[in-house]
């Protein structure tokens, strides 16, 4: 894809280190002091349930700026049934290109990919008020609740959108994120050896 001034195509073995560190500067000390994301990223790649066909970088005039990659997962039916679904992310922009379009650009067009891939629907965390734009909608009113999560406990966080209309029609039950997506501290703190040296920071709004 090519429209303006940037281009949305597959990563390649070449991109990894730049997307690495694309996905490191974008999400340290978002969610908690430093980030773990990059290293997900790394290791996701090795896993079975990755989509290759579905990771994506966006260049703009030969940097990357953005970058989503989705992973198979299912939802375990109430009715005793799997049900094959995908989940998404990392995805990010470069901080100084956020907040100009190009985030939702690359997620539309990820995600219509993602379609004519022939998934039916896809599941994961993230914002409405952004996600919402691109047509997800929160996953407790398509019948799917978050493994792990209380009854009652806020699920405002856990989003859903159907690739193919009606897919999760009469389907109920739990999301099962995929294994490869918990990674040990230990792990992130060597990998993390690899990047230039950041300081590590508090903020309010972290999660973790």
């Amino acid at each position: 894809m090519k429209e303006n001034d940037y281009i949305i195509r597959l990563e390649t073995k070449e991109d990894y280190k730049e997307t690495e560190n694309l996905v490191r500067e974008s999400f340290w000390n978002v969610y908690r002091p430093g980030c773990s994301e990059h290293y997900v990223l790394h290791t996701l790649r090795n896993n079975s349930a990755f989509v290759k066909g579905l990771d994506f970088v966006m260049e703009k005039d030969g940097r990357l700026i953005g970058q989503n990659m989705f992973m198979k997962t299912v939802i375990n039916a109430d009715d005793g049934r799997t049900i094959d679904v995908l989940t998404m992310g990392p995805i990010c922009i470069a901080n100084d290109l956020k907040r100009k379009g190009f985030g939702k650009r690359l997620l539309d067009y990820s995600l219509e990919k993602a379609a004519s891939l022939g998934f039916g629907a896809v599941l994961f965390e993230g914002n409405i008020d952004f996600y919402g734009k691109s047509g997800f909608d929160y996953a407790r009113k398509f019948g799917i609740r978050y493994h792990d999560l209380p009854a009652g406990a806020d699920d405002s966080f856990f989003l859903c959108k159907e690739l193919i209309p009606g897919y999760l029609g009469g389907v109920t039950g739990v999301y099962q994120t995929p294994n490869g997506y918990y990674v040990d501290d230990s792990d992130v703190e060597a990998f993390d050896k690899n990047f230039p040296p950041k300081e590590k920071l508090k903020l309010p709004g972290q999660l973790f």
